[in-house]
């Protein structure tokens, strides 16, 4: 899924400028042709101002209706450890982002950790 194309296509759906995201988000509007060119990559907290500016759930920015998982039960993942390219595979998303996302939430719990001790 290309973030950018389905960002400018919400945004369009919704009878909206560059420039109105760049109000309701407080991102540049340079910033958001960027993301909507394929030239940069949104972090998860940008995609959080992008969804809403744009008045979707955060979710709807990296699936489409037709593409959305229906369940996120053992259904679709059967082992405890599934592959970074088993999970990409599952929710439509790149091996890169599913490490990213890894990443993300070994430093959480790291800091989450850190935070029970000190307390």
């Amino acid at each position: 899924m290309n973030i950018g194309k389905r960002l400018r296509d919400l945004r369009e759906a919704k009878g909206l400028s560059q420039a109105d995201i760049e109000k309701r988000s407080g991102l540049l509007r340079s910033y958001v042709s960027r993301v909507e060119n394929g030239y940069t990559v949104p972090s998860l907290l940008t995609l959080e101002k992008f969804a809403k500016a744009v008045e979707v759930e955060p979710y709807q920015l990296l699936f489409e209706d037709r593409n959305f998982p229906k369940k996120f039960g053992p259904t679709l993942i059967t082992t405890p450890f599934p592959s970074t390219s088993r999970i990409a595979r599952v929710f439509g998303l790149s091996k890169k982002r599913v490490d990213r996302i890894s990443r993300l939430v070994d430093s959480v719990q790291k800091g989450n950790q850190k935070l029970r001790r000190a307390g």
